[in-house]
C-alpha cells in the first residue's frame, strides 16, 4: 500500500515538474562535513554529504528533498591495520508542499517529524553547531522521519506576536529507505518578535504496538542587538525524559563582525537523559530508572 502511494506521488510530482519546467528553476544546494570521533584508542571518521533539492512549481506548489550520504571509516582491527569504510544513504525527506494561503501549507510524502525544534530546524549538518545530536533527540520523533500528511501555518501573525502550528499523521511503512512508524501529533509555538523569543509545546501519539504518548516543550531566544543565541528542549515519553540547553555567542563585538576573532562563536550545550524501565503491560512510569548525569560539551566554532 505504501509503495503504491509513493509511486502515485512520484508520478504526480513528475507531471507537475514537466508542466512547470519552463517557468521554474530547480535549486540544488546542501552541505558537507568530515567528522572525527575518538573512543579510547579507537578513532572513527565520518565523511558526510547532505544534498538538498528544491523544485518550485508555480506560485503554490513546491517539491523539497534532502538526503544524508555518510561514510564510517576505521582501522580494520580497531587500532591497527588498514583503514576500511562502509557507506550509507538515507532519504531524510521527499515532500510535496501546497501553499494554500498565509495560514495553511499542506504537505504529503516523507518529512521530518515535527516534534520539538532540533529534528526539523537544527539537525542539518550546516545548521547544527555541535557534532552530535542532543541525547533526547529520539524522544517523540519516531526515528526522525514520517511518511504521510502534514498541515502547518500561522494561526495569528501581527507585530506583537505570532502563533504557529503543525499537525501530522504518519503511516506504518517497512519499505526500504521509506521506513516510518504509525503516529500522529503536532506542535504549537508562540513567537514574540520584540524580544526574539519563541516558546512552544509538542505532542505525539504512537498508534502501533504499545500505544504511548510523548510530550515536549521548546525554547528559542535570539535577543535583538546581541550576537547571542539560546535554544533548548525538554521531552518526556514512556521510556524516559530529559532536556538539553545550548548557547552560542559570536565574538563580533570584540573586533568587528568581519574580523578573525569576530567570526568565532563559542558554543556550549548541557543535557541530561533519565532512562525509565517500564513493564510492557504497564502504562505508568516505575521507580526503576537509570540516571545519565548532565554532560557539557564546550566547543569553539568558526561562524562563516
Amino acid at each position: 500500500m505504501v509503495a503504491r502511494v509513493f509511486r502515485a506521488l512520484a508520478l504526480i510530482l513528475f507531471g507537475l515538474s514537466v508542466a512547470k519546467a519552463q517557468s521554474d528553476i530547480p535549486i540544488l544546494s546542501g552541505g558537507a562535513g568530515f567528522l572525527s570521533t575518538t573512543q579510547g584508542d579507537n578513532t572513527f571518521f565520518q565523511p558526510v554529504v547532505a544534498p538538498v533539492l528544491v523544485v518550485p512549481l508555480g506560485e503554490n506548489w513546491l517539491i523539497e528533498s534532502r538526503a544524508d550520504l555518510r561514510g564510517f571509516i576505521s582501522r580494520e582491527n580497531g587500532t591497527t591495520g588498514p583503514y576500511q569504510g562502509r557507506f550509507f544513504g538515507t532519504l531524510e525527506y521527499l515532500q510535496l508542499d501546497y501553499n494554500a494561503n498565509s495560514h495553511l501549507t499542506i504537505t504529503a510524502g516523507r518529512f521530518l517529524t515535527p516534534f520539538g525544534i532540533f529534528n526539523e530546524r537544527i539537525s542539518a549538518i550546516w545548521i547544527n553547531k555541535l557534532q552530535d545530536a542532543p541525547v533526547i533527540a529520539a524522544i517523540g520523533t519516531a526515528g526522525g522521519y514520517s511518511d504521510g500528511f502534514m498541515l502547518r501555518g500561522a494561526l495569528i501573525s501581527n507585530d506583537r506576536y505570532a502563533v504557529n502550528y503543525t499537525a501530522y499523521f504518519s503511516t506504518l511503512s517497512n519499505v526500504t529507505k521509506f521506513e516510518s512508524e504509525r503516529t500522529t501529533g503536532g506542535r504549537v509555538g508562540v513567537y514574540i518578535p520584540r524580544i526574539g523569543l519563541e516558546v512552544g509545546t509538542s505532542y505525539q501519539r504512537k498508534l502501533q504496538d504499545q500505544r504511548t504518548n510523548s510530550f515536549g516543550t521548546h525554547l528559542s531566544w535570539t535577543p535583538s542587538g546581541l550576537p547571542l543565541e539560546i535554544k533548548g528542549e525538554w521531552a518526556h515519553s514512556l521510556g524516559g525524559y530529559g532536556y538539553w540547553i545550548q548557547g552560542g555567542y559570536r565574538l563580533s563585538q570584540l573586533g568587528g563582525a568581519n574580523s578573525a576573532i569576530g567570526r568565532l562563536e563559542p558554543v556550549f550545550r548541557m543535557q541530561q537523559l533519565t532512562v525509565l524501565s517500564v513493564p510492557a503491560h504497564h502504562w505508568r512510569f516505575t521507580t526503576l530508572h537509570k540516571h545519565t548525569p548532565s554532560r557539557v560539551w564546550p566547543e569553539l566554532l568558526p561562524s562563516l
